[in-house]
């Protein structure tokens, strides 16, 4: 059962269903996908390992497994560019472990709807209560009344990572960790394995 609870619409949400579903047989979850004018059409699609890593081999893995099913469902009716890659230091958040997993970092949340008189806050995640992100918003004094926000996830309809120093430090913390648990295990195989930090998203053109 899918656990994403920020989800996509539109024709981002055809998309969505069609390649979630082969990631999952790969062992990949998938992040966002996202449709864009850009080059005309570029269908941007996120997705990564249930530890957070995603190399450039995976994304060349997962973009050669979706691509002919997409040919064959054909969900966007034009030419597209499509491009897969990693979620990124300043990533979406879209599952509830998310929110706790990035605790003690700088996020911006828009909501579906008003809450507290607004949709859009930034702060720092404290963690979950319930399925309701803590948030200490970073425009409120300390110890005003609505310095910390419960907001439910469900209802957001995009949240993310604020790029910052130690945000920057504890992704590359936690990449150099992953690098060495898939080295060791390639090691295990006999294998070699490029652990190389993604820079750029794997791109393919679509149907035309």
């Amino acid at each position: 059962m899918d656990d994403r609870l920020i989800r996509e619409t539109g024709v981002a949400a055809r998309v969505a269903n069609i390649v979630e579903p082969v990631f999952e047989d790969l062992g990949f979850r998938l992040v966002r996908v996202k449709v864009t004018s850009q080059n005309g059409c570029t269908v941007q699609i996120m997705a990564e390992r249930p530890d957070g890593s995603m190399t450039v081999e995976d994304c060349e893995q997962c973009s050669k497994a979706i691509s002919p099913v997409l040919d064959v469902e054909d969900p966007i009716e034009r030419a597209y560019y499509l491009e897969m890659s990693s979620p990124g230091i300043d990533r979406p958040l879209v599952r509830l472990e998310d929110f706790t997993r990035w605790a003690g970092h700088v996020a911006k949340i828009d909501m579906e709807a008003l809450i507290h008189g607004r949709k859009k806050f930034r702060g720092t995640l404290v963690g979950l209560e319930g399925e309701n992100a803590r948030l200490l918003r970073d425009d409120v004094k300390d110890g005003a009344d609505d310095k910390e926000v419960l907001l439910p996830v469900k209802d957001m309809a995009e949240a993310r990572l604020v790029l910052t120093d130690a945000l920057i430090e504890e992704a590359l913390k936690r990449g150099k960790q992953a690098d060495k648990a898939a080295g060791r295990a390639a090691a295990q195989d006999g294998l070699e394995m490029d652990v190389d930090a993604l820079e750029e998203p794997v791109q393919r053109k679509g149907r035309r």
